[in-house]
């Protein structure tokens, strides 16, 4: 990027934070194939946005107000755990699973156990 560009643009941009974020945004809408205002001159689309800021092409107020309505889009909120908890059902065996207690796997242990000691004498 020509340094002469950056200069350039300054005088319409004083801060270069605020002219990093226009000069994106106008280069985004470059690549979506917006018209460009300059010739492109073998320049990236980050240069051409440049030259078209420091040029007065684009409008800074348009591209502000770009770069809010593309910032205003709001993500897709997840569920809660309880609106997940309230989809799984509680009556079935969703895991494929025999329901067996703690009493129930204790005896079959101990069985088990009572079984595979008879096997070893």
């Amino acid at each position: 990027m020509a340094r002469v560009t950056v200069e350039d643009c300054i005088e319409k941009v004083p801060n270069r934070f605020d002219l990093v974020l226009l000069a994106a945004q106008r280069a985004r809408g470059l690549s979506r194939g917006e018209e460009m205002q300059v010739p492109r001159d073998n320049d990236k689309n980050t240069v051409v946005a440049l030259r078209e800021i420091a040029e007065d092409h684009v409008s800074l107020e348009g591209l502000k107000n770009g770069i809010v309505r593309s910032m205003s889009n709001q993500p897709e909120v997840e569920p809660s755990d309880e609106e997940v908890m309230d989809l799984i059902p509680t009556d079935q065996n969703i895991f494929g699973l025999q329901d067996v207690s703690a009493e129930e796997e204790a005896a079959n242990m101990a069985a088990d156990e009572a079984g595979s000691g008879r096997g070893r004498r």
